[in-house]
């Protein structure tokens, strides 16, 4: 039986691709999953900040994520989505929320968390790309929200709103 079947056990991914390879992201994490919109640019950012926009009161930083592991822009598809996911999911409702542009972001899957193993490629790999387990269709690899950010993109992206 396929993981992503409903009567399938283990914990609720997103799943998307980055190139050809498959990634997840914990649901747990994913406040919503939007349509592509226009963004805010944010000149002088890094390439990989595809911008701002409002979402819900808020202005809300969003990266692509194509752009920052595989070099280039998300292609604009229906299958592409603008993924809103808590940041530092340990603050739970007050966790910042971060926007990614996700490539072939349309389906979910049960993974269970005890079958996700170390790669053995650890060291010199960026801290984001987390553990991998092997399904039907291959291997997926889950992303760690958190480290997707260093300590300076956190200041820039998530800057104090000031009260007026």
């Amino acid at each position: 039986m396929p993981a992503s079947s409903k009567t399938a056990t283990g914990e609720l991914h997103l799943q998307f691709q980055l190139g050809e390879d498959r990634y997840a992201l914990p649901a747990r994490e994913v406040v919503e999953v939007l349509p592509l919109r226009r963004l805010k640019q944010m000149p002088e950012a890094p390439e990989w900040v595809a911008g701002l926009f409002e979402h819900r009161g808020r202005m809300t930083p969003v990266i692509d994520l194509c752009q920052r592991v595989l070099g280039r822009k998300a292609r604009s598809r229906s299958s592409t989505r603008l993924v809103l996911v808590r940041f530092a999911p340990s603050q739970g409702e007050h966790s910042p929320v971060l926007g990614l542009l996700l490539e072939q972001a349309t389906d979910t899957l049960r993974l269970a968390p005890e079958a996700f193993k170390a790669s053995g490629l650890e060291a010199g790999l960026p801290d984001y790309l987390g553990p991998v387990q092997r399904d039907s269709q291959g291997v997926i690899q889950r992303i760690e929200v958190s480290n997707l950010l260093d300590d300076a993109m956190r200041a820039l992206l998530f800057q104090p709103v000031a009260q007026g």
